[in-house]
């Protein structure tokens, strides 16, 4: 069984992610987050040290997304 832990972000901003996600194959906030989750790890484990440039191009991206502002 997988253990799972509680991450916290800003109500507005979980509103933001349930509009974005209508429609796609995401059913919920936390499906959204874990592929984003999991996709940053996966790269950084492939590629080793995430360079100065591919964390800005992250960075905006999760920007973009309505995850920083």
């Amino acid at each position: 069984m997988t253990d799972y832990t509680t991450v916290s972000i800003p109500k507005d901003l979980a509103d933001r992610v349930e509009e974005t996600i209508e429609g796609t194959s995401f059913q919920s906030t936390s499906d959204l987050v874990r592929f984003l989750l999991r996709s940053i790890v996966i790269q950084h484990q492939k590629e080793g040290e995430l360079t100065e440039a591919e964390f800005e191009e992250i960075t905006e991206q999760l920007r973009g997304l309505g995850y920083l502002e």
